[in-house]
């Protein structure tokens, strides 16, 4: 029994340390190394704060900011701790209330706008987190935006342009707008 119980306690102590100390300890050191920002959870400083993250949506929702897409996550809108869709179906009459309530929210905020609004504006992401909405969704909003900041239109689309992150190798992904780093560049416009 003893030749068999050794090499076991052996094998798993050895393992343990490989798995749960040693492998953890290299994986940290080397994205600490070669991607420091990235290994902390992509925070986005200003003056020296934590105001956010590139990879977690925030919820603005006045009138003089960029609107991101919906958040799933319940109680509170952009919870990381709760992540998770809707798993609500396309013919679910609870979808198209929340889509028809979203809709009517966005067209009473800007009633001048008649275009058709852009689908993420009106749908979670299946994280219920996500920080992006498309370059439409983002020019959607822009008249509102450069209406109640009195900046001119162009020069807020200009700056949407700007904030617009390109496919990767321009074939991999979609242009997406980073909310939380779009309204920033806009509140330094000032």
């Amino acid at each position: 029994m003893n030749s068999l119980l050794r090499p076991a306690l052996t094998i798993f102590i050895l393992l343990s340390l490989i798995t749960g100390v040693v492998y953890p300890l290299a994986v940290t050191g080397i994205a600490q190394g070669l991607l420091p920002g990235r290994a902390n959870g992509s925070l986005v400083l200003k003056d020296g704060q934590a105001i956010g993250s590139e990879l977690i949506g925030q919820n603005f929702t006045d009138a003089g900011h960029f609107w991101g897409r919906p958040s799933a996550t319940a109680p509170a809108p952009y919870d990381a701790n709760a992540s998770g869709a809707a798993n609500l179906g396309p013919t679910n009459p609870a979808l198209l209330d929340a889509a028809r309530a979203r809709i009517a929210a966005l067209r009473a905020a800007d009633p001048g706008n008649d275009a058709p609004v852009p689908v993420d504006l009106v749908t979670a992401s299946a994280s219920g987190l996500d920080p992006h909405i498309s370059p439409a969704a983002a020019l959607y909003q822009a008249n509102r935006v450069a209406r109640t900041r009195h900046l001119p239109p162009e020069r807020v689309r200009q700056l949407v342009d700007a904030q617009t992150g390109r496919p990767f190798l321009g074939l991999f992904g979609e242009p997406r707008v980073n909310v939380l780093r779009l309204n920033l560049a806009l509140d330094a416009m000032r």
